[in-house]
């Protein structure tokens, strides 16, 4: 029981980690993230597209 009990404190700790990344990125970066957008990081507008 204490071995599920740390795990899940692990667990916690890392989605809490990746809620402050994220927040972290969309303050730094100006942009609004709205559900069923693609994410375009590294993506130039005028670069070919190869599909």
């Amino acid at each position: 029981m204490k071995r599920v009990g740390i795990w899940l404190f692990y667990l916690v700790g890392a989605l809490a980690i990746g809620y402050l990344a994220l927040y972290a990125y969309v303050t730094f970066t100006g942009r609004t993230i709205t559900p069923g957008d693609p994410i375009h990081i590294f993506r130039k507008p005028d670069a070919p597209s190869y599909s």
